[in-house]
C-alpha cells in the first residue's frame, strides 16, 4: 500500500501519543519505513479533532484517523472514527490521493 501511495505522489507519516522511543521500536517491529512520529505533548490530535476526552481510562489519546493533505496544506480527505478496531478504507484515501495529481 505505501509503494501505491508514493507512486500516486504521495508520502506516509504515522502519529502517535507514544514516545518517540515505543514509535521507533514500533516501526523496527514492523518492518515500516515511512517516519512514526510522537505527538508525546498531545498538541497534534487535538489540532486536527481526533482526540478522545477519555478512551479505556487514558486521556488524551487520538483516534485512528486518516488525512490527505495537499502541498499547500489544505485537508482533501479525512477519515475517523470512534472505534480503535476499525480499519481505515485506505483505497478511498488513495483516490483522493490520486485526485491531487
Amino acid at each position: 500500500m505505501e509503494a501505491e501511495i508514493r507512486a500516486a505522489g504521495g508520502r506516509v507519516l504515522a502519529s502517535a501519543v507514544t514516545s518517540v522511543f515505543a514509535q521507533q521500536a514500533f516501526a523496527r517491529h514492523l518492518g515500516v519505513e515511512f517516519p512514526m512520529v510522537s505527538d508525546w505533548n498531545r498538541a497534534v490530535a487535538p489540532a486536527y479533532g481526533v482526540q478522545y476526552d477519555v478512551w479505556r481510562g487514558h486521556q488524551g489519546v487520538a483516534k485512528r484517523s486518516v488525512f490527505v493533505i495537499d502541498r499547500d496544506r489544505t485537508i482533501r480527505y479525512r477519515w475517523v472514527t470512534d472505534d480503535a478496531t476499525v480499519l481505515p478504507d485506505f483505497d478511498a484515501a488513495i483516490a483522493a490521493l490520486k485526485e491531487l495529481a
